[in-house]
């Protein structure tokens, strides 16, 4: 049961694929297409939600169980007007599994599919693929016993037009004595403290295990600043983690700061592989144009990390934390940087409430 590689495609399995949009709201057998367009039935009638007003959630899916998410995507425009540019921050995705109150999920909208600060950009990875333009595409299996329910918010003060998106998933039986439920949660550290490891997740009681990382850096200080490592906590662990990494960028799997030497001039270079990868950086607002102020920021940086090869397993609680540590010509020295992640893990249920999600404007990026 959930077995799905590309080995395994010849054995014949039992189940019932569905598929649900706009059109097929409930995923019905033999409802798919049937709107009607200028064109005739079943010509493209409704292949989108036409409008989500300011402050409105709408359900994308409500899915009665048991059975198994195998894949989302979604695309969405990026801003609605000049003021407000930031609408991948603005919308919250949130799913809930067998009817709990307190999301498993919530994250906003760009941050859940590794695109971070507002912005949209290539990610090619195993379970998180952002295609051109804002292709979110996600693979993470997302079982549920008795109902999955897959919520959007729009927290912009203005309506988003034409949000299109797909969820297919499986109707199977499983033994759910084994089986853990997809978790993932967004966090930001606008400044962080010095000498004070960022949280990326706490509070996680049960069985479960850790499956990825994305991280939104912001730098707010100069030089370099990947020696901060990360480290987990499990089962008890207290003052120190059971596992404990050797820098930043050594995670993600990168070595000597991603950089190289172009022309006297220090490079970054970015790269999409499977399991990590460090998809974005920008020291440039490409969007807005003002004769009044120039277009640099800080400076902009993504990553993944997924622990598919490697997950980290706890029976009984888990924390995850990263320093932020930086190393210049005078040696390491403690940094301050604007520090947002999303965590990704499966656990048993019932999970610990998530604390509030930080308001809309402070979500968005410096």
């Amino acid at each position: 049961m959930i077995e799905y590689s590309l080995g395994k495609l010849p054995l014949l399995r039992t189940g019932k694929s569905r598929s649900i949009n706009w059109e097929n709201r409930t995923g019905e057998k033999g409802r798919g297409g049937i709107a009607c367009s200028e064109l005739g039935p079943s010509r493209k009638g409704s292949p989108c939600i036409p409008l989500i007003g300011a402050g409105e959630c709408v359900t994308l899916a409500e899915i009665d169980g048991p059975g198994i998410i195998q894949h989302i995507w979604i695309t969405v425009t990026d801003q609605t007007s000049v003021r407000n540019r930031f609408i991948l921050r603005d919308l919250v995705l949130r799913m809930y599994w067998d009817e709990e109150e307190s999301p498993s999920v919530e994250s906003p909208l760009g941050d859940f599919f590794c695109c971070g600060f507002g912005e949209s950009y290539q990610v090619n990875s195993m379970p998180i693929v952002v295609n051109p333009t804002r292709g979110f595409n996600c693979y993470f299996p997302m079982t549920f016993a008795k109902k999955a329910r897959i919520t959007l918010e729009n927290q912009c003060d203005e309506d988003i037009p034409a949000f299109f998106y797909q969820i297919d998933y499986c109707l199977e039986e499983f033994r759910v004595d084994n089986m853990g439920y997809f978790h993932a949660q967004w966090r930001r550290q606008r400044i962080t403290e010095k000498a004070r490891d960022y949280v990326i997740l706490d509070n996680v009681i049960g069985k479960g295990q850790y499956v990825g990382t994305y991280l939104a850096l912001t730098t707010l200080e100069r030089y370099w600043y990947g020696e901060g490592e990360i480290k987990f906590y499990l089962d008890g662990d207290e003052e120190y983690p059971t596992i404990c990494g050797t820098g930043t960028e050594d995670y993600f799997g990168g070595a000597w700061s991603f950089a190289s030497q172009e022309e006297g001039r220090t490079v970054e270079n970015t790269y999409c592989t499977p399991f990590l990868g460090y998809p974005y950086y920008s020291n440039r607002d490409k969007v807005i144009q003002n004769n009044y102020h120039m277009d640099d920021i800080m400076p902009q940086r993504s990553f993944y990390r997924w622990h598919i090869m490697d997950p980290i397993l706890f029976e009984k609680d888990l924390r995850v934390t990263i320093q932020q540590i930086g190393v210049c010509h005078g040696g390491l020295f403690e940094r301050q940087d604007d520090v947002a992640t999303v965590a990704y893990w499966y656990q048993s249920e019932p999970h610990h409430k998530f604390e509030k999600l930080m308001e809309r404007k402070e979500r968005w990026p410096r």
